[in-house]
């Protein structure tokens, strides 16, 4: 497709976490950029600040690899599907965007920030946390767990609601670590499912 450059020879270019969706950061393509993004399956941009052409991670080494390029219908905007390393924004944060309106809460993305939570606990392991004692144990306590969570939930059914909730909770919350462990993603799931809406 033929990309639209604006009046200065830019094009806006999103990244998003190909296994997440999280949308990490906003910036800006010149057809440099583009094109050595293509050629380097390394996400490049251009500062506009700077002036200058930059390799995403060139001195942090958070780095984005990309996965899939993608053009809005109009071809004046660029979307990256990224294996990001490391945080994508400069103050730390994995994604530029932690700024939350305060007050509204959208809670369809809980799964895909439990999700995020735990590959985190994964690639960073945090002393005395129960969820990287999962890892450390491995597969079979992991399994282990959802066998004894899935009881649990059919027991919670029996007696009420508000028990049914928490004990579903916990078999969720233990099947996510086990997608983690397996590199499985949400998106991959709610694709198999979309195929089922019939």
């Amino acid at each position: 497709m033929d990309v639209k450059f604006n009046q200065d020879g830019l094009v806006p270019a999103i990244a998003q976490d190909v296994g997440t969706g999280e949308v990490l950061m906003l910036a800006y393509m010149n057809e440099e950029a583009l094109r050595l993004t293509k050629e380097t399956g390394i996400a490049h941009y251009y500062s506009r600040s700077r002036q200058a052409l930059w390799k995403k991670g060139e001195t942090s080494g958070h780095i984005q690899e990309v996965k899939g390029i993608y053009y809005d219908c109009d071809g004046d905007a660029v979307l990256l599907k990224v294996n990001q390393i490391g945080a994508a924004c400069h103050t730390g944060n994995y994604s530029c965007f932690f700024n939350e309106e305060k007050g509204y809460k959208d809670l369809s993305n809980t799964l895909k920030d439990l999700y995020k939570v735990i590959i985190d606990r994964k690639k960073n392991p945090q002393e005395g946390s129960y969820t990287q004692y999962l890892f450390d144990k491995g597969i079979d306590k992991i399994l282990k767990k959802i066998g004894e969570e899935a009881a649990e939930v059919i027991i919670g059914a029996k007696n009420d609601k508000q028990e049914l909730i928490y004990e579903a909770s916990d078999l969720i919350y233990h099947l996510m670590v086990l997608l983690v462990n397996e590199g499985v993603t949400p998106s991959e799931i709610m694709e198999e499912l979309r195929g089922r809406m019939k």
